[in-house]
């Protein structure tokens, strides 16, 4: 019996949290600065993300655009601020038990 692991992301999930195809191991950039690069990276993403849904509000306060488009990208703007936000606390957690450590 073989086990095939499962590719790919859920339907409607693409682009969402794709951070991890982004990411190389230790060393294999020689360029440096490569994890400062993705993190400008996903809060430049993010923070187009909540223009659009800015911009699709206001179509819809002038009478125009669509409500289900306006939704969906309310709910995209918000599921990548808070995966943002999370991966945000991972990092600060992690640093404040590198402090903790003796030397």
């Amino acid at each position: 019996m073989s086990i095939n692991p499962v590719n790919g992301s859920p339907p409607g999930a693409e682009g969402i949290g794709n951070i991890a195809g982004n990411l190389k191991p230790a060393g294999q950039d020689k360029a440096g600065g490569s994890f400062e690069i993705l993190l400008d990276e996903t809060i430049g993403k993010v923070a187009s993300l909540q223009k659009e849904t800015e911009k699709a509000i206001a179509e819809i306060g002038n009478g125009g655009g669509d409500i289900v488009e306006t939704m969906v990208a309310m709910q995209k703007a918000d599921l990548s601020f808070q995966v943002m936000i999370e991966v945000r606390n991972k990092l600060v957690t992690a640093y404040e038990e590198i402090m903790r450590m003796q030397v």
